[in-house]
């Protein structure tokens, strides 16, 4: 709107004109955060969006989802590859007193030293099929949609908080003149009615309009501490109040065309990818509960030492004549595992695990037609708020120039009080009604870039 500066600061008086100090009434003192004392900081919009998104409860989390999956694809991902352990081991059993072997029935000697080098691999229709590996991924897939959606449901709030800190800093410029108006008409009614020029009544009635601004004024006032403070909340963990915002409302993006929208919906719209990828990571689910019905095959490479002494040669307690033996070999372990029986557990997650495959898809379905919905109704309001953007233009300046002619007409003894009044009322609306459409079709095109992403 004209005549509003380009960066809103924080004022708590009304100084009317000729800069004398503010009437009676027109102060509030008001409990703040204590916070720096250092000039404030000029914040945009993206600034605000930004120190947000650091401190925000639910993309903190979100994030740290995502990670989680992260490391749930690095561990899916060696799985399906063989590992390697060392494992070193000394048994000691008492001897027999007859001969050089235990008295254990496991035990070949009376010192046992095993120290071998084990590769493991497991051969399953998850590791053929990598089942395990592309559910993973489709899990950090779901996370970081939810990533996404946590970020831009809060840009709605952090942009809802910021307009409005905005328009209330509007609201409050149009009251400090409201009052100055009414304080000037107030000179006039007296001057009139010293002259003889108009009753009693006229002074009385201006001086209530005056009373009615001032209220208004004190109600602006109150209304900044509370977006401030809102604000705040979501910006600061300190909640530190010491900041401007910049007003650029007059400077709104222009709304696309609904096709191209439509386009970026299909393709950008995290609540829809999350759906998606739900639905591919239940499939996997699936998937991997019926290869549960298959043989698997293990396999295990041993090589190292074991034996009476723990050195490369020695003489086999079982076999002392045979003389020194080497130690260091190697054994190979293969198991075959094939599923027979169990009771129909195995069959019983396919199951499960089919039901929920049914139920994201139908909320995959349903998240299709919501996103439709919302895109259709997110637009038309952006197209509604973006015409009362215009008309509310519109009718500021008509009543704009219509205080000016009344004031005129009064003074020229050619129209009355209330009439001046109801256009001082009148004034004061048509200011509010702008700032608030230009509020809304902010708001407008944020609800809409939730769904389609920024443009």
């Amino acid at each position: 709107m004209k005549g509003l500066a380009s960066v809103v600061c924080f004022v708590l008086l009304a100084v009317p004109a000729g800069g004398q100090n503010p009437e009676p009434g027109a102060t509030l003192s008001f409990a703040r955060p204590q916070g720096p004392t250092a000039p404030p900081a000029v914040i945009t919009l993206q600034d605000a969006l930004d120190r947000a998104r650091r401190i925000d409860r639910d993309i903190l989390s979100a994030t740290a989802d995502a990670e989680i999956a992260g490391e749930d694809i690095i561990q899916a991902k060696a799985a399906r590859l063989p590992s390697l352990n060392h494992t070193s081991e000394y048994i000691g059993t008492q001897g027999n007193g007859a001969t050089p072997n235990g008295r254990f029935v496991t035990s070949d000697g009376i010192h046992v030293y095993r120290s071998l080098a084990t590769v493991h691999q497991e051969i399953s229709p998850n590791t053929i099929f990598k089942t395990d590996y592309q559910r993973a991924e489709a899990a950090q897939a779901l996370a970081t949609a939810k990533v996404e959606i946590a970020r831009r449901g809060l840009d709605i709030v952090v942009t809802e908080n910021y307009y409005s800190l905005v328009a209330a800093q509007r609201r409050y410029a149009s009251a400090q003149l409201g009052v100055q108006q009414a304080q000037r008409f107030l000179e006039i009614a007296q001057q009139q009615e010293r002259a003889g020029e108009a009753a009693h009544s006229d002074a009385v009635k201006a001086e209530l309009q005056l009373q009615r601004q001032r209220r208004g004024f004190q109600d602006a006032a109150l209304d900044i501490e509370n977006t401030r403070l809102r604000l705040a909340v979501v910006l600061s963990p300190t909640l530190d109040e010491n900041f401007t915002v910049v007003d650029d409302l007059d400077s709104a993006k222009v709304l696309p065309p609904f096709a191209e929208l439509r386009t970026m919906a299909e393709k950008e719209n995290p609540d829809l990818k999350a759906a998606n990828a739900a639905v591919s990571q239940a499939s996997f689910e699936v998937r991997s509960a019926r290869n549960a019905l298959l043989p698997s095959l293990r396999i295990a490479a041993n090589y190292g030492i074991d034996a009476n002494a723990f050195k490369l040669h020695s003489i086999q307690a079982a076999e002392p004549d045979a003389g020194p033996l080497p130690n260091l070999g190697y054994s190979l372990t293969f198991s075959l595992s094939v599923p027979i029986f169990d009771w129909g557990n195995t069959r019983s997650k396919v199951r499960q695990a089919q039901t929920r495959e049914r139920k994201v898809n139908i909320e995959l379905t349903q998240a299709q037609r919501q996103l439709a919905g919302n895109l259709y109704a997110f637009y038309n309001e952006a197209v509604a708020a973006r015409a009362a953007v215009d008309l509310a233009r519109s009718s500021a300046d008509l009543a704009t120039e219509s205080l000016r002619l009344i004031n005129l007409r009064y003074q020229a003894g050619e129209s009355t009080v209330l009439e001046v009044v109801d256009a001082q009322n009148t004034l004061i609306e048509a200011r509010r009604d702008y700032d608030q459409s230009q509020v809304r079709y902010r708001l407008a095109i944020s609800a809409l870039q939730s769904v389609t992403g920024g443009f």
